[in-house]
């Protein structure tokens, strides 16, 4: 596998690292990937080793600045996963398996594969080599357990950030309710976004803003939200504040994607073996983050406390935590959320 460095304008940088991009070699294409070198080099990296952030199902790795920020001395590398932001283009198949081998192929190339040494030392970083720390949040968790299962030589520790255990029913959904059903009902306004053309980046801010998971608007919101975007053409008013005609912007995440991973993640084999394997201790020690609100910021959160309890009871190496105050989304963009996924990460 072969990785090209990549130039950006994107203000993704945290005062404590220096922030570039890489495209990676996978089957099919390259892969997107934020890279966050601690600044100091070597001497400011110590021992800390690599966290591989990976983002959930419509997100890209632009969630990550505030996380990285709270990890001085550590080397972050965060992918946009096939079929969202910078790596779009990819094609399927999509599911976890598939993007557990990206991963792998990702921390091969960056981290332990030929030349990994040459470029970190060219963008004033250092190589670490071996095995990383993994932080999934939402879909990011489930294919971060099964990339730990899949790839065990290339995984340290796992912490899901609200996400990578099957979820438990949603009330007023039926039993019977397809895969892309149930991720309509959990996701709501985020998963019809995708379907839709934007005037401008402003119209596209306005929309999230409004969303009550984002009360609390900050720089990396914003951040995150511009970059979530590809222009496009438009032919016709079909979006809000859209102009018929004039150019648009158009949400980077594939709808194919979202599709394929929802019914992966929903009765997938790929996660069962992993979780089989979790539960029989072949994985490693696991930490859960729970957030006690939702993706709409409702209260409960996509695991109630009794459910996140009853999987730390079946799982004897998972261990729950609950991080008061924020929602699905605050978890990573919050200072409480940022807080306790960098004290589990180290």
């Amino acid at each position: 596998m072969t990785a090209g460095s990549s130039t950006t304008t994107e203000p993704a940088t945290a005062a404590s690292h220096t922030y570039r991009t890489e495209d990676v070699a996978v089957d099919g294409g390259t892969l997107r990937v934020g890279v966050w070198e601690p600044d100091g080099g070597a001497g400011a990296a110590g021992s800390g080793g690599t966290v591989l952030a990976v983002h959930g199902i419509t997100a890209s790795h632009m969630a990550w600045p505030d996380v990285v920020a709270a990890l001085p001395g550590r080397r972050v590398i965060a992918p946009d996963l096939r079929g969202r932001g910078r790596s779009n283009r990819l094609g399927g198949p999509y599911g976890m398996a598939r993007h557990a081998d990206d991963l792998a192929a990702v921390v091969r190339a960056l981290c332990t594969g030929p030349g990994a040494g040459e470029r970190a030392a060219a963008s004033g970083g250092v190589p670490r080599p071996g095995r990383v720390t993994v932080v999934g949040h939402s879909m990011g968790g489930f294919v971060g357990l099964v990339l730990a299962h899949r790839h065990p030589d290339l995984v340290e520790r796992l912490v899901l950030v609200d996400g990578g255990l099957p979820l438990p029913p949603v009330p007023g959904v039926p039993e019977d309710a397809t895969a892309e059903e149930l991720l309509a009902a959990l996701l709501g306004p985020a998963a019809e976004r995708l379907s839709k053309v934007y005037a401008s980046r402003e119209v596209y801010r306005e929309f999230w803003r409004a969303h009550p998971a984002f009360a609390d608007w900050t720089p990396t919101i914003e951040q995150y939200v511009d970059y979530d975007l590809d222009e496009v053409a438009t032919g016709g008013a079909t979006g809000p504040g859209e102009t018929a005609g004039v150019a648009g912007f158009r949400p980077a995440t594939s709808p194919e994607a979202v599709a394929g991973d929802s019914v992966d993640m929903t009765n997938g084999g790929d996660l069962v073996a992993a979780l089989e394997a979790l539960a029989a201790g072949a994985v490693g020690p696991v930490t859960l983050l729970r957030a006690p609100r939702g993706l709409m910021a409702e209260p409960g959160g996509l695991y109630p406390e009794a459910v996140a309890a009853g999987w730390a009871e079946r799982i004897g190496p998972l261990t729950v935590r609950t991080v008061a105050d924020v929602n699905h989304y605050s978890i990573i963009m919050s200072p409480a959320g940022v807080a306790a996924i960098a004290e589990a990460a180290r």
